[in-house]
């Protein structure tokens, strides 16, 4: 049996979770590590403050380490990585947050990184992340849609507002990638590179990319 990696949605919210798996069906292969999204269902319908944050790093502890001899991986899949380094001393196991992943994907795509922010409120919040990462240089912008996560699921509205968004980054910002700053927006990759005409990382696609070399090469190191 392949190895398997688990994606964590540490919001309550199902549709979310969906959305993340069908952006995990492209690195479905045979051969390959089995990849299962589960919700937290302990945490809130989104994780938009910094006491959502720190309040589902329990919870999430508590299903990593009940999970933990079932699974070669665990990816946390909220821009905010919440609990990321409480995990990485609870297991062995690799653990991976889609917000240190996409910046570090994006760094390989272009000088200067623009984010996609769900709300306001949640960019100083995700600027200490990238000031912490000593990436500060390298980021063009962040700026916020405006919608809370439970909103994400108005695909017209959405769509809309990250396209423009999306332009400003790249317009007046000078970004030439974008990160999409929540799990919720994954549906939204490809046609939102194709509208920008620059490459657009989804984070959490790129945090299971990473967790499947790490699984496929055995590499520990957390």
């Amino acid at each position: 049996m392949a190895d398997r990696i688990l994606v964590i949605n540490p919001n309550s919210t199902e549709v979310v979770t969906r959305g993340i798996d069908e952006a995990c069906a492209p690195l479905r292969m045979p051969g390959g590590p089995q990849i299962d999204c589960v919700t937290l269902k302990k945490g809130p319908p989104g994780i938009e403050t910094q006491q959502h944050v720190d309040a589902v790093v329990g919870p999430l502890l508590d299903l990593v380490l009940q999970k933990e001899k079932q699974y070669a991986a665990f990816v946390i899949a909220c821009y905010s990585d919440p609990g990321l380094h409480s995990l990485r001393e609870a297991t062995k196991k690799p653990v991976l947050g889609i917000s240190e992943c996409g910046i570090l994907t994006a760094l390989t795509l272009g000088q200067k990184f623009g984010v996609i922010a769900i709300l306001k409120q949640s960019i100083p919040r995700h600027l200490r992340y990238v000031g912490a990462l000593g990436v500060s240089e390298r980021l063009a912008g962040e700026l916020p849609v405006g919608l809370r996560v439970v909103e994400l699921s108005d695909e017209k509205r959405t769509y809309g507002r990250m396209v423009e968004v999306g332009k400003a980054l790249r317009d007046t910002h000078g970004a030439d990638v974008v990160i999409m700053g929540c799990a919720g927006m994954a549906r939204y990759r490809k046609p939102l590179q194709d509208d920008l005409g620059i490459p657009v990382v989804e984070p959490t696609q790129a945090a299971v990319a990473m967790a499947i070399g790490r699984v496929r090469l055995n590499w520990a190191g957390n």
